[in-house]
């Protein structure tokens, strides 16, 4: 056991003490946390990183948000109106919507919004594909007329998940979606404090009073977004150790991701609680780069596929005491719909199998980097899984350790492994925004391919083909038929699903449970 968890364990035993004499003075009305990892990027548009995307909730807010029953509901909208035919949607804004500069909300401000998202999610291309025409009416109304119908406006509109369609102003909106923007304005609950950010260490919202909730209790991402504290300071804290003795010890409020071997000890803490905060769980999984050598055969992205065992990855990733499912579904499993791995076409574990396959892809030997985030208490130990995984089938491995926000940045990279590039990376999502070939970012093929870059014009068709569908049981057939695509051609290698985790000290209330950690409505006594 190391210095750092024996220290955890003398402060556990001791939880009463360091609480009292660790409380801050002004524990009402500032809620000090440990994020999911270090905020670089501050665009939740460029970015689909989950950093970036609690980030945004802070600031920004959306037109419909998810209730706790994943139902769209009117947010900044007050209500909309659609033609007989499905073709015409009014959308009215609420009254009272401010930016955090003063200036007055605006249905043109809506309209560059979406367009924006719309160059760059999933989802909103799709639903731009369909547009005709969308423009303001007047400053409080604005109309989306699409030239074939569609089911999924509101719900695009509404999705929860990266990337959200956040709405901006206009002057920001404008800016190109594949260029961040330079500052942070938003109409959300809490607004960013620019001057006290300190990338690597230290990112500060206030509650905006200018911001006007909705009447309705909150649920999820919908409903009153009611804040009950003047401050949110979140404090990158790489160190799990030291994340978890400053929850112990009253220093910190939260901590949005313990880490994994470290929740028992947490679970047994005085003044601490442990508990889910995502009803859904998250699917874990592995992009292979399908650009270059070895995994631009197919032949080798199936050794891999047949070498992993979910259940070793998901036992390193949550540890013991957390609800994990093997599943081998594109679009999560849900416990109403769970179709089998042998369903999808899974292959059977076979390790020896799998080494005489990558042998026969023509693998040359060359170091295969997976890249690691060794910050990241939940895809750090996937990591070194998978590592090891390659190395059982005869693979060289170059393990390169960054922190979560260099990762992000490095995936994007198109180049070699050995000129910058990469090989192999873990990652994770909510069940909630994989669940349809529009939300899964992920499993997109071709021109619409995440990092990772595969490219199934098979796949492509029956995504379109999807979107166009409009009777749910044809969708549903059409979707599992993807996943069977997505399996067969190694997209990607789902891993499984777990619950995440969150930890906080007790004189926190009113967490809502969802897929994104968000900060109305929480009190602290």
């Amino acid at each position: 056991m190391s210095l750092s968890r024996r220290g955890l364990l003398a402060a556990a035993a001791a939880a009463p003490l360091f609480a009292t004499r660790g409380a801050r003075a002004a524990a009402g009305d500032v809620i000090r946390s440990v994020p999911i990892g270090n905020l670089q990027v501050l665009d939740p548009i460029w970015t689909t990183a989950y950093i970036t995307r609690n980030h945004a909730y802070m600031v920004w807010d959306t037109l419909f948000a998810l209730d706790a029953a994943n139902r769209p509901q009117p947010q900044m909208a007050e209500g909309y109106e659609t033609s007989a035919d499905g073709l015409t949607w009014t959308i009215r804004l609420r009254p009272g919507l401010e930016w955090h500069d003063g200036s007055t909300v605006r249905a043109a401000d809506c309209v560059a919004s979406i367009r924006r998202w719309g160059a760059k999610d999933g989802m909103g291309r799709a639903l731009l594909a369909a547009t005709d025409t969308l423009a303001p009416l007047d400053d409080h109304t604005f109309r989306l007329t699409l030239f074939r119908r569609i089911g999924f406006v509101i719900d695009a509109l509404g999705k929860i998940d990266s990337n959200v369609p956040f709405m901006m102003p206009e002057r920001l909106a404008q800016t190109g979606a594949n260029t961040q923007i330079k500052e942070v304005v938003g109409s959300g609950p809490f607004r960013f404090v620019a001057g006290e950010w300190v990338p690597g260490a230290k990112v500060v919202y206030e509650k905006f009073d200018g911001y006007v909730p909705r009447s309705e209790p909150p649920s999820q991402a919908a409903g009153g977004k009611v804040v009950k504290v003047r401050r949110v300071e979140s404090i990158y804290t790489p160190d799990a150790a030291t994340a978890a003795n400053g929850l112990v010890a009253g220093e910190f409020d939260l901590l949005e991701s313990p880490p994994p071997d470290l929740v028992p000890l947490l679970r047994r803490a005085a003044g601490v609680t442990v508990e889910p905060d995502d009803p859904l769980g998250y699917q874990l999984f592995m992009l292979l780069n399908h650009l270059h050598p070895p995994f631009d055969s197919l032949d080798a992205r199936r050794a891999v596929q047949m070498a992993v065992k979910q259940s070793d990855f998901l036992q390193a990733t949550v540890g013991e005491g957390t609800p994990w499912r093997e599943c081998a579904a594109a679009y999560g499993c849900t416990p109403g719909d769970d179709p089998g791995m042998q369903a999808l076409g899974w292959p059977a574990y076979d390790p020896a199998a799998a080494r005489a396959l990558l042998a026969k892809s023509g693998y040359d030997g060359r170091k295969l980097v997976v890249l690691d985030p060794a910050d990241n208490a939940t895809l750090h130990p996937p990591a070194l899984v998978a590592a090891q995984m390659l190395r059982d089938i005869g693979a060289a491995v170059d393990v390169q350790a960054m922190d979560w926000s260099t990762l992000i940045q490095r995936r994007a990279s198109k180049a070699p492994a050995d000129k910058g590039g990469w090989d192999v990376f873990i990652t994770n999502a909510t069940v909630t925004g994989i669940a349809n070939p529009l939300l899964d970012i992920f499993a997109g093929q071709c021109e619409q391919a995440w990092y990772g870059w595969p490219c199934n014009r098979s796949a492509v068709d029956l995504a379109a083909e999807w979107a166009a569908e409009t009777d749910a049981a044809k969708r549903q057939a059409i979707g599992r038929e993807l996943e069977r695509l997505i399996i067969a051609d190694v997209t990607l290698i789902p891993l499984g699903q777990y619950r995440s985790l969150i930890a906080y000290r007790d004189r926190l209330s009113g967490i809502i449970p969802a897929p994104a950690l968000f900060y109305w409505n929480v009190a602290v006594a």
